[in-house]
Formats: C-alpha cells, structure tokens, sequence
C-alpha cells in the first residue's frame, strides 16, 4: 500500500507563490522599454521638453495584494514659492484601460507639492508620475507594481 503524501502547509504555498512571483521579476528585461501607449502619454504631457528623473518621488508598494484600492503617494522637493513650484503632477499607467490616472493642478499656494489618492490596478505594470514646474521643466520617478489579484477588468457584452 502506498505511503500517502503530506499536504503542503499554507506556509510552504505561501513561499512558493512569492518564489514564482519572484522569478517573474527576474525573466523581466533591466533594459525593458516603456510600451509605446505609456511612452506617448509622457510625450505628450512633457511637450517640447525633455523629462529628467529626479525631484519627484511616487510612492505605491511594489507588491499589492488587491488591485481594487491601492494607496498612492506623489511628492515633489520644490518651495513652493512665486518664482519655484509645482505647476501640475500627473500619474500614468501602463495596462489598466484608463492610462490617464490622475492629474493635480497646483500653485504657489498649494504650501507643498504633496498629494495622495487611491487608485485601482488591473494587473501588474509601471506607474509614471511627471511633475512640470513654473519653469516649463518636468521631472518624473516611475515604479513597478506587482498585483496579485487584478481589478478594472473590462468585459465586452453583446447584444
């Protein structure tokens, strides 16, 4: 008679979920180009000028569990003053249906250039965040997000 095998326990899953999560990472490119949609977005926000990384800083944790609420932090170093600040900050996205996820229109007055939402994730992508200043410059900071269960999934009808 054969010896039955032990079930794997909820721990040893767990562990082997993250490893396969982890080498879906790895098989991805370092040299990965932006999909042609998200690369538009960014050229049409920034115009005639040339996007430079720094300054901005998009906070979103890397690995989400659900999709259908994830918090999302843009902040940008400036003084906010009359002759220094933040102009708009916009946030785009790689797959979902809606690329355009939110934009912030702000100004001397707005104290600090610091903004917060939630946002819904259909699967896992690159978020872009730009910031254009008074100056007419735009600076960026983008982040890759792993999602574990999708959310904004469209389905098509017929009638």
């Amino acid at each position: 008679m054969p010896t039955p095998r032990p079930r794997p326990s909820r721990r040893r899953l767990l562990l082997q979920a993250g490893a396969a999560a982890a080498v879906q990472v790895v098989v991805r490119p370092a040299a990965a180009q932006e999909p042609p949609a998200l690369a538009t977005l960014v050229a049409q926000f920034a115009g005639p000028q040339k996007v430079r990384e720094g300054r901005v800083k998009l906070e979103i944790a890397q690995m989400v569990d659900n999709g259908n609420v994830v918090p999302m932090r843009v902040t940008v170093e400036s003084p906010m003053t009359e002759a220094d600040h933040v102009t708009e900050i916009a946030v785009f996205n790689e797959k979902n249906p809606q690329r355009d996820v939110a934009r912030f229109q702000l100004g001397p007055r707005s104290g600090k250039a610091d903004v917060a939402t939630r946002i819904r994730l259909a699967t896992s992508q690159q978020l872009v965040a730009l910031a254009r200043m008074n100056d007419g410059t735009v600076w960026s900071d983008s982040v890759d997000v792993i999602v574990i269960t999708a959310a904004c999934l469209e389905t098509t009808t017929s009638s």
